[in-house]
Order: C-alpha cells, then structure tokens, then sequence
C-alpha cells in the first residue's frame, strides 16, 4: 500500500514500516529484520532520510529512527493527491479535446483497425479500464480473452455490466459456471441466448470493439473500433435487441423476484434450464448427478403446479420469477431503459 499510493520503493516501504515497529536500529540492525543486504539498506536509509520519513537518533548518530507517520506520511499523501487533482484536470482537458475533434471525424474516420490478437487485448483492456458508466457485452466462441469475466474493481467503482452469453458457450465450459456466479456477485448482469450474432464490446456507448477474429486464428486476429456515429447506434441498439430477447440467468434463490420458497441449486437448475440447456448439460455444469437434476425439476413442476417443462417455462415467465431485482432499477435521465458484462467473449 505504502509503495502503491506514496510512491515509496517495496524496499523502502519495508525498511520504514520495520523502523516503526521498533525504537530505533542501526543500518545492519534493520538489515537482519527485513532479510536485505546492509549496503542496500544504508542506500534505502539515505532516501528515506531525504523525503524526511527517518532520522538519525539524537543519543547516537548510527542509529536511525521512524518520523512519526501521521506527519511524515500525511505530507506525501497531500502531495499525491495534489498531483493526482492536476492529471485530473489534465485528463478532463484532453477528453473534451479529444471529444471535439471526434465530432469532426469523417466517414473514413468513424473506424479504426487494430491489428493482432495481443494488440486488440490491449485495447480492450485498457478501455475496460476507463469506462465510467457502463460495459455491455456480446460473448460467442471461441473466448477471446483470458482472465476473469470482470474486474470487480471497475464495477466497484459504479461502471455497470451487462453480456449476453451464447449459449453454445455454456456446453464448452468456457466461462464455468463458477465464472458466472463470480462475475454474478461481483455485480455483473448476465443473460443467456442460443446465438448472437457477433462477439460485441460497447463502452459508456462512445466507442465499440468488434473482435473480427478468435485467437484460432491469431496470426490474422484483428479488431475494429468504433467511434461515435449511426454505426455505434446501430451497434448499440443491435445490443439491446439481443439483450431484450436473451433469457435472464440468476445464480441465487435471493435474487429472484415472486418466487416460491426454493434454494439456490433449484435457482440455478430452473435458471439453466429456460437456457435451453441438457438435463445431462446442467448436471456436469452444476457438478451433480443427473438424477438429482430430474429431481429438482420434477419439484419445481409440482411448486409451479404445472405437469411438462414447457409450462413451467411459461409459468416462470408470467410470474417473473427470473426477473432479476437489478433489471427493475429505472434508467438514468435521459437514457433508455437497460439492465450490464464480461472481457470480449
């Protein structure tokens, strides 16, 4: 933390944070506590003594000691956050620049191309990284990217997620079920569709990456993006479209709405089900015997009072019992109506 938000070397975050703990040390003293060299040591002394955060004991010149933290480090933390307020400012300068010479692009420059596979994960991941207020995603094989689905930080930050999941995808494994209840309670809103039609990720509706090519075929793997134009529209409501027919997925009993008293397993079998998915299918992606699959549905029938799957499938949907709480949440002012991603699929 200290070397993360004040700028200190792990090094010298160490020898500090050791120097705290005790009353005083010498070089080759401190040396021994954090497992360094005493040379090195005496160098990080020597910076740590320059930025004011030791000093020489007033007993005895050879020993060091900790400034005490809540001033020595408050300093540093104020000047930090006063150069972070100017790249701020910085920041903001240069978006509305960037945003005024956008609006002057021409129709040859509405699009971009990026090319190679490890230069369009670039991309995504560093515009995955700006987004302020929503990512929405269409995902199909082959996975373009590795990793998590999400980065819980960015949805900590309030940026909403929204992919829709072909569910081709679910029969590879590829995300794991274990993938989706993580990416689910992180925050992310997930639904599932026999196809999409093209893999498919929107930032803050400004800028679209459309992944031509899976890494199959890396050599050629290219990406174009999007900048705002009828094209993005058309992308962004090409979105929507899929996302208003796909079916709602839930992980959890909780996050149902109207439902009868059923727990999580049932939840995720009822949920995987209306996907399309096998009896067999759900019972490898919930790593349980098929019988116990049959079992719950048959329960399921019975709570709905129903006597096939089709009409459990039209029961739960007459009484929204997959209508996921955060699919309610009215749209900001001004945007329409919407419900939020992973990494490009």
């Amino acid at each position: 933390m200290l070397s993360d938000v004040l700028g200190l070397t792990p090094e010298e975050a160490d020898a500090y944070r050791t120097l705290v703990s005790v009353a005083s040390a010498t070089p080759t003293g401190l040396a021994e506590l954090v497992g360094c060299d005493a040379r090195q040591v005496v160098r990080v002394l020597s910076r740590l003594e320059g930025r004011g955060l030791v000093g020489r004991s007033l007993g005895d010149a050879t020993r060091f000691v900790a400034s005490p933290p809540a001033a020595a480090l408050r300093a540093l933390l104020i000047q930090r956050q006063n150069e972070l307020n100017l790249a701020e400012l910085e920041l903001d300068s240069l978006d509305e620049t960037y945003r005024a010479a956008n609006r002057g692009r021409g129709a040859a420059e509405v699009v971009d191309v990026v090319h190679g596979d490890e230069a369009v994960r670039e991309r995504v991941g560093r515009v995955q990284l700006g987004a302020r207020k929503e990512i929405m995603n269409l995902v199909k094989a082959p996975f373009f990217s590795s990793g998590n689905m999400t980065d819980d930080a960015i949805i900590e930050r309030g940026v909403r997620y929204r992919v829709v999941l072909e569910r081709g995808m679910l029969d590879g494994g590829v995300p794991s079920f274990d993938e989706i209840i993580q990416a689910r309670t992180a925050g992310e809103e997930v639904r599932i569709a026999d196809t999409v039609p093209l893999k498919l990720f929107i930032v803050d509706r400004e800028l679209a990456i459309v992944p031509l090519l899976g890494s199959a075929n890396a050599a050629k793997a290219g990406a174009l993006l999007v900048h705002e134009s009828s094209l993005l529209d058309a992308l962004i409501a090409l979105f929507e479209a899929e996302w208003a027919k796909a079916t709602q997925f839930v992980t959890t009993a909780g996050a149902l709405r109207s439902a009868p008293a059923i727990d999580d397993l049932s939840a995720q079998i009822l949920s995987l089900l209306l996907t399309g998915l096998t009896d067999q299918a759900i019972a490898t992606q919930l790593r349980a015997s098929l019988r116990t699959v049959q079992r719950r549905i048959r329960h399921l029938m019975d709570t709905a009072n129903v006597q096939n799957r089709m009409q459990l499938g039209f029961h739960t949907a007459r009484l929204g019992w997959l209508q996921d709480e955060r699919d309610a949440q009215p749209p900001e002012p001004g945007e329409p109506a919407q419900g939020g991603v992973p990494a490009v699929g």
